[in-house]
Parts: structure tokens; C-alpha cells; sequence
């Protein structure tokens, strides 16, 4: 599990273990890390946690909030990153993180080449191969498919509903993503990114990264988690699609 080292001028001050899905920074004393300090904002900053995956977000903060020396707004943690408070060094540490793979990279997601979703990583590096042939690429679909079948109707006959995005808008229109993962990012990076999560009691959207956030039946969603329901409209990047249960 990730923890937090709080130190200032070398001396450990603190240390936390990231066991909530929010913890809050700050000078007022509601927030789950106290910093006593003029330079420290109210409610300085706020790090989010995603099943495998943990995001730093400046809470409009006046001196603002540095990870590794540059000025962030949002940000996704790494091994060893450190977060800048003023004189105040707070380091992210994960115990079990794999050497060279940060937590963002084992994001699973789909290729829509048009709409820029993350590639997936592998455990083992594969050089580059030449395009595939229209053969190939249809072998490939077709496993593909029956892999995602094949979960579906796990799902299905454990009682539950499978996640599915449908393009709506863009070169991808028509195209469906199950959503068989625990997290699935979507968006375009540079520009507006969501995660897509899976938990026991059902799916939520989420902002990791962009001055706006996504749309989800033509309300912008805050920095929380949103529940997904049944036939939302979700706009990320200006791509439209729709999120429906398959039982």
C-alpha cells in the first residue's frame, strides 16, 4: 500500500499510509495532513487514490504545489516522486511497485488510435513489428473478442451487469469497449483524460487530467468519483459516447 513521508530540511516529520481513497493537505486542521505553516494553503492540496493508481491535485492553492520541482495541477504520482509544500518535502512511496513501471502505465485500455487512448502494457517488452495485414489485424479483433465474451459472460452468470462504452461521435463512432478492467482511461492526453473504474458496487468516472472536466449527461463532474449509470452520455475530448450495462 502507498505511504507518505513528511519531512522538512532532511528531518522525517511524518509519516502516513494512503489507506482512503482522498487525503487532503493543508493548513486547517480538517485535513488529513496538518501543515502548521503561513506558507501552506487551508486546503493545499488532495491525492487521490484509484485501485492501483494515485493522483495529485493542487487545491487552488497561493504558493502552489511543485512535484519534482515543476509546478503541477494535476498529476499522477509515481515511485518515489516528491511533492514540494513550500520547505515542506512529502514523498510517495510505494512498497510493491515494480522497478521501471510506473502505476499509471498498467492502466488497460483500448486501441482507438483516432480517439488517443493509452496504449497496454505487457510484462515483456516486444520490439516494434512491422503494420499488420488486414488478416491479421481481423485474427486479432476476433481473439480479442472472445477474450471480452468470455468475461462478459463470467460477469453475467455471477449475477452482474458488464460496463460497455459505445462511441457516439468522431472516426470511432459505432465502436464498443467492454469495460473488463479495473481502470480504463480514456481521453486525449495534453487535453482532457478520464479513468473509467470498476468496483464491487458498480462503475465510476473520474478526472485525472485537463482544464475541464468531462461532461456526463451535459454536467461537468467535479473531482470526485461519479457513479456511472445505465445510458449516461459521457463527453471526454469532444468525443461523445454512452455507457450502458450488457446483463
Amino acid at each position: 500500500m502507498p505511504k507518505l513521508v513528511l519531512s522538512m530540511d532532511g528531518l522525517v516529520l511524518k509519516e502516513m499510509v494512503l489507506g482512503k481513497e482522498r487525503t487532503t493537505i493543508g493548513r486547517k486542521p480538517d485535513n488529513d495532513i496538518q501543515i502548521d505553516n503561513l506558507a501552506i494553503s487551508g486546503h493545499h492540496a488532495v491525492i487521490t487514490c484509484i485501485t492501483n493508481d494515485a493522483f495529485l491535485e493542487d487545491q487552488n492553492s497561493t504558493n502552489g504545489t511543485y512535484l519534482n520541482g515543476q509546478p503541477v495541477k494535476k498529476n499522477v504520482l509515481r515511485n518515489n516522486d516528491v511533492i514540494e509544500l513550500g520547505k515542506y518535502r512529502i514523498k510517495f512511496i510505494v512498497d510493491d511497485a515494480k522497478p521501471g513501471l510506473a502505476p499509471s502505465e498498467m492502466i488497460e485500455t483500448a486501441a482507438f488510435k483516432a480517439f488517443e487512448m493509452a496504449r497496454a502494457v505487457t510484462e515483456t517488452a516486444v520490439p516494434p513489428a512491422p503494420p499488420p495485414s488486414d488478416t491479421q489485424i481481423l485474427s486479432a479483433a476476433a481473439r480479442q473478442a472472445g477474450v471480452a465474451a468470455a468475461a462478459a459472460t463470467a460477469a453475467v452468470a455471477a449475477g452482474e451487469g458488464m460496463g460497455v462504452i459505445q462511441v457516439l461521435s468522431g472516426a470511432n463512432a459505432g465502436r464498443e469497449l467492454l469495460l473488463t478492467k479495473s481502470l480504463t482511461t480514456l481521453g486525449k492526453p495534453g487535453r482532457q483524460v478520464a479513468v473509467i473504474t470498476r468496483r464491487p458496487h458498480g462503475y465510476f468516472i473520474t478526472h485525472v487530467e485537463g482544464a475541464s472536466f468531462p461532461l456526463v449527461n451535459g454536467n461537468a463532474i467535479d473531482a470526485q468519483a461519479r457513479p456511472l449509470r445505465d445510458h449516461d452520455i459521457i463527453e471526454i475530448a469532444g468525443v461523445k459516447m454512452e455507457f450502458f450495462l450488457r446483463g
